[in-house]
């Protein structure tokens, strides 16, 4: 299981969100490029950029950071927040992302989305499922749709999509574990799936606990920003 630290971008800072909610922003670093560099120092390959003024934008709008970070780094960066248009895909492939994260796009969109995955390939895109009472949320989570979490990743799995970040929101930034029974029921249902889950961990425990179940990766934010697990620890669990 791949440890993928997360760094949420506004006006350019490392900062984290409690369940999406932007008036609960956290700054942690005016330097996400030397926070990058942390990462990359300790043996971490992978990195979850999110531009969360260009969630709100729906265009990319922290474009130098990621540039920054792919020039400067040799992590493998998905990133997410924002593309929600041909012109900003290409740009965030551009601009050195190894990967991009669609989630507004794929619900509001769906023929863009089906789009990219022919011309870009499953390997090069990731399906945001954020899941809010088990119903896809989107829009930085402000809209909740009719959509239920498990069907609307089967229904793209089944168009070629391999690479899923599934956030419970209720857990997002909480500090209070990770939502293990649904992802467990999503692995049962779809084995081949590489699941990244996101949300909740507080914990290495937490992380064992998710690498028992078969994700295929997890994402570390709050935990890591916060001091519940050190930069030594990650690393370690990642070298295993």
């Amino acid at each position: 299981m791949f440890i993928i630290p997360a760094i949420d971008l506004i006006d350019g800072k490392c900062v984290r969100l409690s369940q999406g909610d932007y008036s609960s922003k956290k700054e942690y670093h005016d330097d996400p490029v030397e926070m990058a560099k942390r990462f990359e120092d300790a043996g971490i390959t992978r990195l979850h950029l999110v531009d969360l003024d260009g969630a709100k934008a729906k265009k990319i709008v922290n474009d130098q950071v990621l540039l920054d970070i792919t020039q400067k780094t040799s992590l493998k960066v998905d990133f997410g927040g924002g593309v929600q248009s041909e012109e900003e895909i290409e740009k965030a492939f551009y601009l050195g992302a190894s990967q991009v994260t669609g989630g507004s796009v794929a619900v509001k969109k769906p023929n863009m989305f089906k789009s990219w995955l022919i011309t870009y390939g499953p390997e090069k895109l990731i399906l945001g499922a954020d899941a809010k009472d088990r119903k896809i949320a989107i829009h930085g989570w402000e809209e909740t749709t009719e959509q239920e979490v498990i069907a609307f990743i089967k229904t793209y799995f089944q168009l070629g999509v391999r690479y899923v970040i599934c956030t419970d929101v209720a857990k997002d930034g909480l500090l209070q574990g990770p939502s293990v029974e649904l992802y467990q029921e999503i692995m049962e249902e779809i084995p081949d799936l590489k699941l990244i889950a996101s949300g909740g961990v507080s914990s290495v425990k937490d992380l064992e606990e998710l690498e028992k179940i078969g994700v295929y990766g997890a994402i570390v934010g709050k935990a890591y920003y916060e001091g519940k697990v050190s930069l030594e620890e990650l690393a370690e669990f990642n070298s295993r």
